[in-house]
């Protein structure tokens, strides 16, 4: 495991993590040393924590808990994984003076693809290296918010088997590898070689988002980076992502990030009203 810490304050930090562990490897107990959310922007694992298992692919979020054990895997994927981890402190997350802020709404578990958390996501991780002007201790206090609102409202992962985890992530691999592309459920359930019906609830089941779900958020996720750090027009950059329809896209966009297209690369070059309005809606 390669990581780089790249902001280091009294209340937060923010550490980029490289991991290049495989099938091969076996895989040993680790502990939370504080609150955290990390931002899955490549590869994919397993986590296993309290007694349950979460499947992480790209566009996924971690959250830790201060003491929690857990076990991190990687049956399913040999190119490793990266990570763009953010640390509080209890008196940071206190200070939000959100529901759930006090320390009990925060769990350790894995949280499914959510686009307006994928799109902070991207903005996070252009902001790492330096292509905006958005402050990471800004975009850290937004996903905070966002994880307390969501505290306890995600159901717990279902029971499966590891051919149906191996199926599902090698599924979303597949999904996100060719999201710019016209895709529908039967492409993908063929390539898993399955039923279309029975991709669908497997995916699901495992992933915690629908295969259409995941093949928009990605398409967004795209769409955040390039909109973060790319002059082109925004209708050739919605038709690069996969985007047939600007108008779809223009809406999709505002729906997941809440703010426009044209919004967001505002607020990735330093528009601080806009930045702030999306930080209140955290």
């Amino acid at each position: 495991m390669d990581s780089r810490t790249l902001l280091q304050r009294k209340s937060i930090s923010v550490t980029d993590y490289r991991c290049n562990a495989g099938p091969d490897d076996e895989p040993f107990t680790e502990v939370h040393g504080s609150y955290s959310v990390a931002y899955v922007r490549r590869g994919s694992f397993g986590y296993r924590t309290r007694g349950e298992s979460f499947e992480l692919v790209a566009g996924s979020f971690l959250t830790g808990r201060p003491g929690d054990e857990f076990l991190c895997t990687h049956e399913h994927h040999a190119c490793g994984d990266e990570c763009l981890s953010f640390h509080f402190t209890r008196e940071y997350l206190d200070a939000l003076d959100l529901p759930g802020a006090h320390g009990g709404g925060w769990q350790s578990r894995g949280v499914p693809p959510l686009p307006d958390m994928m799109v902070l996501g991207e903005l996070a991780q252009h902001s790492a290296e330096g292509a905006n002007n958005v402050a990471l201790d800004e975009i850290g206090t937004a996903l905070a918010g966002r994880v307390l609102a969501i505290s306890g409202r995600s159901p717990k992962p279902a029971g499966k088997t590891a051919r149906d985890r191996s199926r599902a992530v090698r599924a979303a691999l597949w999904l996100d590898e060719h999201s710019h592309e016209p895709v529908a459920l039967e492409d993908a359930a063929r390539d898993a070689n399955l039923s279309a019906f029975h991709f669908l609830r497997l995916f699901a089941r495992v992933l915690g988002v629908t295969p259409h779900q995941y093949l928009v958020r990605s398409r967004l996720k795209r769409a955040a980076r390039l909109l973060s750090a790319d002059d082109r027009s925004i209708t050739d950059i919605a038709i690069d992502v996969g985007f047939n329809d600007l108008s779809n896209f223009v809406r999709t966009f505002h729906r997941a990030a809440g703010v426009s297209p044209r919004g967001f690369r505002c607020a990735a070059r330093g528009d601080r009203k806009i930045l702030q309005e999306r930080l209140s809606l955290a």
